[in-house]
C-alpha cells in the first residue's frame, strides 16, 4: 500500500489519528457506564459523580477535537495537483 494517491483528502496518518480519536470517544463513553439502581425507588447518587457528569462529556469533547484535527490535518510532504 505504497501507492497513496496525493489527492486523497484523508492520509494514512490521518486515518490512524482519527482511529485514536473514536478510541478517545469510546473511553469517554466507558466513563459515563453505572451509577444506576437495581431498585428503581431507590435513588443512587453515585450516578452524578465527577466521573460521569464532568470527565466523561470532556473525554468525548476532546476525541471530537482529534477526529476533526485527523481529517482537516494535510501532510505537508505530499504535493497538491
Amino acid at each position: 500500500m505504497d501507492n497513496v494517491n496525493p489527492n486523497m483528502p484523508v492520509t494514512r496518518k490521518g486515518l490512524m489519528v482519527i482511529a485514536a480519536g473514536v478510541a478517545i470517544m469510546f473511553v469517554g463513553y466507558i466513563l459515563m457506564i453505572g451509577g444506576g439502581s437495581s431498585d428503581p425507588k431507590i435513588f443512587n447518587p453515585a450516578m452524578f459523580d465527577f466521573r460521569r457528569i464532568t470527565l466523561a462529556p470532556v473525554v468525548i469533547i476532546a476525541g471530537i477535537a482529534v477526529v476533526i484535527a485527523g481529517i482537516m490535518n494535510r501532510d505537508k510532504s505530499q504535493k497538491r495537483q
